[in-house]
Parts: structure tokens; C-alpha cells; sequence
């Protein structure tokens, strides 16, 4: 079986090399065929370490020109709690950077700081504090007024920085979408750790103690959701929320994501793979169509938080409990190949 798919993937190649040499490929068109290729995804290896951070680093991010790379450690940079992710804001010159902490605030950050708001929790039933923790912020890079939130419930709330007034004057706090999958409604004992988009505007969402799920944007539960006053109401999903998740979202499994906040991402030129880190210390890599994994690889002495891939090669950064940054890019000779026992591994960070 393996034997055969490898035959096929050898013809493929060969065909994309004859078509760009008599100019039935442009070359734009072959290097984005070649950055997907699974054989370079097999050869992907530790280039260089970048080692300035005092602890573990928690977020790495590159700009949209793939030339410039934020990060962020243990420091709470103006903040009460832990700052988690920082990213870039799309056609600002990388002068402004969206951050979200700990403590479940979100700035804007270019000269100055600029608050934005306050996150609060869903379901009034569960609060013990006004606000939740943040652990993930993610961009849509096909409208970059539309960016996701995650953090300790179930919920990825999507907003509109057009709604955003300075004086209070407007509903900006209140997410015009959320998406959940419909068996993790009402559970709480999961939170976000991880968004992406993709450039198909699809999302990527990573739970702490369970798996990833890739949303399409039509599959959201559509409206603002209404504060709970009864105890039957933080007990049950509504039924609309229940018609509302229909579709069920695919899933990729395989990591154990229960130490730390974990990031999850796209690989690829059109996002054909799935990464994220692991506590085991590994970085998982899965086909984005059907959840197939690839490629696991060795990343860190404990545990790995965040992978981020570079906007226009086949280029991964990643960072965890270790001090460095590591770049990995595909210079290995040797294509490398599942191990043996993954089987056995993955199932044990499934069931731990």
C-alpha cells in the first residue's frame, strides 16, 4: 500500500517537473506545488536555534513579508497575567501587533497600548471572576477586521474590529459568531489553547485534555449568545445550538495537550497540513483533508507550545518549555518516517 501511494507521489512529481519546463506550469504555480509536497514535509530538520529568552517561550508569529519574528516569554509586558499570543495586524508596515493575556485582556498595540476590551465568560452559571483567561488570538487573513478568541470555556468567539468604538458607544465586546463542537457544548472541563485561520478562512481549534477540530465559517452557532439566569440553562445545550452544529468539524488526534497553552497552525502553501505541539515534546503533523498523520518530530525536552509557519516557504518556527527558538526547514537527506510504535504513543497520550 505505502509502496503504491509512493509510486504515485514519484509520478505526480516527475509530471509537475516536464510541466514546468515546457512552460504549462509557471514557476510561481511549481514552487507552490513543490512547498506542498509531503516529500519535503519528511525532510524537515532543526536549521538554527535563536536563544534570547530568560524562560519558556509561550507564542512565536512571523510577519506577512516572513522577514520579521515576534515572540513572547514569561513576561507579562503591561499586563496582570501572562502574555500568550501576539500577532502581527495585516497592512499595518508591522507596526501594530494584536496581543491577548492571561488576565482576558486584548490590546492593540503599535506606539502605545491600546485597550480594546474585556473578555467575559458565556455562561454566567460558571463565573467566578468577570472575566476568563486568554490563550489564543488568531487573525483572518481574507478580512483582517474578523479575528477569533479563545480561552478557558469552550467557545471560539469571533469579532469585527469595525464595531470598535473608543467611548463604549457600541456592542464590540459581543461576538457576532462562536463555534463549538456540539459534544464539548456545556463541558467544563475543556478550554481553548490554539487558533489559526487559514487563507480559506477556515478555523483551527486546539482544546486542552481533548483533540483539534478545522471549522468552516458557515458552521458556526450564528448568533450572540444569551446570558444564562437558570440552572437548567448551564446544564443543557439549546436547541439551536445543537441545529446549528450539524456539520460535524474534522478532527486530528494523536497529541496530548494538558501541561501548557498550546498553539495549533496551518502548514503549506494553501494550508495543506495541520501542526501542533505536544507535551510529550513532539511536533504532530497531519494532512488537513482527512486527518492523517504524516510526520512526528522530536522538538523539545518537554514539552512544545506554539508552531508558526513561514507565510512563503516551507519553513517552520517553533518554541516551548526550552529557551530557544527553533527554525526547521527541509534539509534532511533522508526522508524520515513514523515510528513504529506511534500507534502505541499516540494512544498512550490519548488515554493518559
Amino acid at each position: 500500500m505505502s509502496n503504491k501511494r509512493a509510486r504515485i507521489n514519484l509520478d505526480k512529481a516527475v509530471v509537475d517537473v516536464w510541466q514546468h519546463e515546457v512552460g504549462e506550469i509557471s514557476a510561481r504555480n511549481f514552487v507552490k506545488r513543490l512547498a506542498a509536497s509531503e516529500d519535503l514535509v519528511l525532510r524537515l530538520d532543526i536549521y538554527k536555534k535563536l536563544d534570547k529568552h530568560q524562560g519558556c517561550v509561550n507564542t512565536v508569529s512571523f510577519n506577512a513579508d516572513g522577514n520579521v519574528l515576534v515572540s513572547g516569554s514569561d513576561d507579562k509586558a503591561g499586563h496582570l497575567n501572562d502574555v500568550l499570543q501576539a500577532k502581527f495586524m495585516p497592512y499595518t508596515d508591522d507596526r501594530s501587533l494584536v496581543i491577548c493575556a492571561a488576565d482576558g485582556e486584548i490590546d492593540l498595540r503599535t506606539a502605545t497600548a491600546t485597550k480594546l476590551f474585556i473578555c467575559c465568560p458565556i455562561d454566567d452559571s460558571r463565573v467566578y471572576t468577570r472575566v476568563f483567561n486568554l490563550n489564543a488570538i488568531t487573525i483572518d487573513p481574507r478580512n483582517p477586521n474578523l479575528f477569533a478568541l479563545g480561552g478557558s470555556d469552550e467557545y471560539t468567539r469571533l469579532y469585527d474590529l469595525r464595531k470598535y468604538k473608543s467611548d463604549g458607544s457600541t456592542d464590540f465586546g459581543l461576538p457576532f459568531d462562536r463555534f463549538c463542537p456540539r459534544h464539548l457544548i456545556g463541558e467544563y472541563q475543556v478550554g481553548i489553547t490554539g487558533l489559526a485561520f487559514s487563507d480559506q478562512s477556515e478555523l483551527l481549534v486546539s482544546y486542552n485534555n481533548e483533540f483539534i477540530y478545522l471549522f468552516m465559517r458557515d458552521i458556526g452557532l450564528e448568533q450572540n449568545p444569551v446570558p444564562s439566569s437558570s440552572s437548567s440553562a448551564c446544564s443543557e445545550a439549546s436547541e439551536i445550538e445543537l441545529a446549528a452544529m450539524d456539520a460535524d468539524p474534522q478532527v486530528y488526534k494523536g497529541h496530548r495537550n494538558c501541561q501548557t497553552v498550546k498553539g495549533v497552525n496551518f502548514f503549506g502553501p494553501k494550508s495543506e497540513y495541520v501542526v501542533s505541539g505536544s507535551d510529550c515534546g513532539r511536533i504532530f503533523i497531519w494532512k488537513k483533508k482527512g486527518g492523517e498523520l504524516v510526520r512526528v518530530m522530536e522538538a523539545d525536552k518537554h514539552v512544545v507550545n506554539c508552531i508558526e509557519s513561514h507565510p512563503h516557504t516551507t519553513v517552520l518556527a517553533s518554541c516551548g518549555i526550552e529557551r530557544d527558538i527553533k527554525i526547521w526547514t527541509p534539509k534532511a537527506i533522508e526522508k524520515a518516517v513514523l515510528p513504529t510504535n506511534i500507534r502505541q504513543v499516540c494512544l498512550i497520550l490519548i488515554s493518559y
